[in-house]
């Protein structure tokens, strides 16, 4: 290894005719580490000899680079290898793809794993991990990434999938808070109506507090036209009563206008949430795939299964789908100790988020509850595991549904009422223990 090898040259003092003398015709691979303000380019010859690192402050000298790749490139062979970053490197890969540069992605697992092989030191830092992207892609540990503007249509999906689940989140935290408060001043009306209930959330905004929905002689009725005729006389009663007889902590004023307020945003959020899944329905509805699937988790969640791992169909099998969304199954074993199988949890949280709620609605259906609850009952702890299994069971039939067409069919995800070792192979969970019969 050269003395300070890693040390590097702002990109806009590189000069053109010193990079490659004498490599005419020579394929250039140039890694890159992206940063949010600095691009650090590295560039690996076939000999594998590497040129010193090239730093590029981002977004302000992407130009300079790509104008010095391109001059490049009329000698040379060169193509560009980035790990997947966020957003930050977009602003680079379009501006490469304008000019013409092939574009290579290369696995952040791969550039981690390897950084220890590249120079026999674990460490990691920006310029040596551009050289290890650079050595990767130029072994053809690299797949094409180009740069494509998502169609206008995909752009509104995945604009109204981000402020539906932002939205979300949004009145789950507003939820948490009336759950606290109700639980001290109200305790007795989640008794009788939910948290999220659109009923008692526009009571707490309309009276703030028990007392002055007791004080009221119309509050029945108020209730009864918020319920849409959804709640019996007698359950309205008994909210009534409630309010009367409550035991819980008087309100301040102060304290009965954050209630109220807390309330007006849950509902303020839960409107949003109703207009995206309305939008997301328009936007699926020429959509053959977001059909298939929405059949069978719903349209919103086949929303978010595209707009998080891309079309079904650019898949070769159900498997590569399924590992996409972090599903596929992994193990720490060594020596005589067995260690799990577990899920790997990479790709987007959102997409394993939203198929685990389709699951729980899948679970109660004819064909899957009897496996469910086989499942259950073999042992304390094997209910989430029954649920993943059923969650990678689904990703693969989402993909059958999507490219082949077929109708989705709960009842075929489990041909028969499952025995220990079958359920444990389904959801991956194997006991951990020592290997046995093995010399």
């Amino acid at each position: 290894m050269k003395s300070k090898a890693y040390r590097g040259t702002p990109v806009n003092r590189v000069q053109v005719s010193q990079v490659g003398a004498g490599r005419d015709g020579q394929a250039l691979v140039v890694g890159v580490d992206v940063g949010k303000y600095q691009l650090v380019a590295v560039g690996r010859w076939p000999d594998g000899v590497f040129e010193r690192p090239w730093d590029v402050a981002n977004p302000e000298q992407i130009r300079t680079l790509v104008g010095l790749l391109g001059q490049l490139q009329t000698r040379h062979g060169v193509s560009v290898a980035l790990e997947p970053s966020g957003t930050y490197g977009d602003a680079l890969r379009q501006a490469l793809g304008d000019a013409g540069i092939d574009v290579r992605r290369v696995s952040p697992k791969a550039a981690h794993d390897y950084a220890e092989v590249f120079d026999g030191v674990p460490s990691q830092h920006d310029h040596k991990d551009a050289a290890v992207v650079a050595e990767l892609a130029a072994w053809g540990k690299s797949w094409p990434w180009p740069y494509r503007a998502r169609p206008e249509w995909e752009q509104d999906l995945a604009g109204c999938v981000d402020w539906l689940t932002a939205q979300r989140r949004i009145a789950m935290l507003w939820l948490g808070r009336l759950e606290a408060f109700l639980g001290r001043h109200w305790p007795e009306v989640t008794r009788r109506l939910t948290v999220s209930s659109a009923t008692l959330l526009r009571a707490l905004a309309h009276y703030g507090s028990p007392a002055a929905l007791a004080a009221d002689a119309a509050a029945a009725a108020r209730l009864g036209r918020w319920a849409h005729q959804r709640l019996s006389a007698a359950t309205v009663a008994e909210i009534v009563a409630s309010a009367q007889a409550t035991v819980g902590v008087r309100l301040g004023e102060v304290e009965r206008s954050s209630l109220q307020r807390y309330a007006e945003q849950a509902l303020a959020a839960r409107r949003e949430v109703r207009r995206s899944v309305r939008r997301l329905q328009a936007l699926a509805a020429d959509q053959p795939v977001l059909q298939a699937q929405g059949r069978a988790v719903g349209v919103a969640t086949a929303c978010v299964l595209w707009v998080g791992v891309g079309d079904p169909r650019q898949y070769s099998s159900g498997a590569a789908y399924r590992k996409a969304m972090g599903l596929n199954l992994v193990e720490h074993s060594s020596g005589t100790y067995q260690g799990q199988l577990r899920i790997s949890k990479r790709g987007n949280p959102r997409v394993r988020q939203w198929l685990y709620m389709a699951v729980l609605r899948l679970v109660r259906q004819e064909g899957v509850a009897d496996w469910y609850r086989a499942r259950k009952q073999q042992g304390q702890g094997l209910a989430r595991k029954a649920l993943v299994g059923v969650m990678r069971k689904l990703a693969m039939a989402l993909y059958r549904v999507a490219v082949a067409g077929v109708p989705f069919e709960s009842g075929k995800l489990f041909a028969k009422r499952p025995g220990r070792s079958s359920a444990a192979r389904s959801t991956g969970g194997s006991p951990a223990g020592p290997r046995r019969g093995r010399s």
